[in-house]
């Protein structure tokens, strides 16, 4: 079990609840997109335990399009991890890094990903939560598993053969024992032209007895990840959200990063409340978010686009962590 959790730490996309019995979740998240934009999906696999020992395993599925959702339940055996890989398995269901395989009512077949863009993740940062990583009484952690891949292959979805050859896709996911009180969490990569990919959030971070403001942020551009993290110097400058629309602008000595968001109509998932899947939060899958990157000391824009297909959630008392 030691060598388990040990290997797992340092590879955050594989399982990380070895030996938790209670008050934890873990959950991956897949989002997929068709070439031609017509079809938006994430598929949300992962297991839930309550303060009681209560345990369930889970697959969501969000419809970005159609903004439906469905929440199949399992039973906690049904959840099987590989060890020392990122391979997890939920019934007749199978996820990795490389593929999903999907046998639920109304939807079945499977899908190939290649081309996968990684966060780096050194050994004394490892993964997107860097040191972080290494305090043992984070309410969530976060990992990225891939910023942006090609799919192939199509899924049968109530009675629609879909075909995902050359669409896009993106994979993240979240473990620990509940979703921030507040937060705002975007991401994209359907821009303007391919091999590109933004992720951002900000959120509430309880820290011993008191909390902070803490952000991620990465922008993969073409071959190169730009950060602007709690933890990298760099400096949360504007934190905004109301009901039309979602600012922020984070900065270090060299970049600048501009984030303006249009909200569209979400659609309710459960989200993990002291494991327990008993909290709501809502998601559009059909946001719009204009990007802009300045270089500082070259004094120009390095990119300046309009992301399509944008995950956004807005989750809680914002005010808590406006800026």
């Amino acid at each position: 079990m030691i060598l388990k959790r040990l290997h797992a730490f340092f590879h955050p996309e594989e399982f990380q609840g070895w030996g938790k019995t209670k008050k934890y979740f873990e959950g991956w998240y897949f989002k997929v997109i068709n070439a031609d934009e017509t079809k938006a999906f994430a598929f949300i696999p992962g297991i839930a335990m309550d303060e009681k020992g209560q345990r369930q395993s889970f697959i969501q599925v969000l419809d970005g399009k159609k903004k439906t959702a469905d929440y199949h339940r399992f039973a906690a055996e049904a959840f099987r991890p590989v060890p020392y890989k990122f391979e997890i398995s939920i019934d007749k269901n199978s996820f990795s890094a490389r593929h999903l395989s999907l046998d639920l009512p109304g939807i079945s077949g499977g899908l190939h990903f290649t081309d996968n863009i990684p966060w780096p993740k050194p050994f004394y940062a490892p993964g997107i939560m860097g040191p972080y990583a290494y305090v043992p009484f984070m309410e969530c952690y976060h990992g990225i598993i891939s910023m942006d891949h090609r799919l192939n292959g199509e899924l049968l979805i109530q009675g629609e053969k879909i075909d995902f050859s050359n669409g896009r896709g993106y994979i993240e996911k979240d473990w620990g024992r509940s979703f921030p009180s507040s937060y705002i969490w975007l991401q994209t990569n359907h821009f303007s032209s391919p091999g590109i990919s933004l992720k951002a959030s900000v959120a509430k971070i309880p820290w011993v007895r008191s909390s902070f403001v803490g952000f991620i942020a990465g922008i993969w551009l073409r071959d190169r990840l730009f950060r602007f993290t709690t933890y990298n110097g760099s400096v949360l400058k504007k934190s905004y959200a109301d009901q039309g629309k979602v600012e922020l602008c984070m900065e270090n000595k060299n970049y600048r990063m501009e984030i303006f968001a249009t909200r569209d109509r979400a659609t309710r998932l459960a989200s993990p409340i002291l494991g327990l899947m008993e909290g709501r939060i809502e998601e559009s899958m059909t946001a719009t978010t204009e990007l802009l990157l300045f270089d500082k000391k070259g004094r120009q824009i390095l990119f300046h686009d309009k992301g399509r297909n944008s995950g956004l959630e807005v989750a809680g008392n914002i005010e808590e962590i406006q800026i």
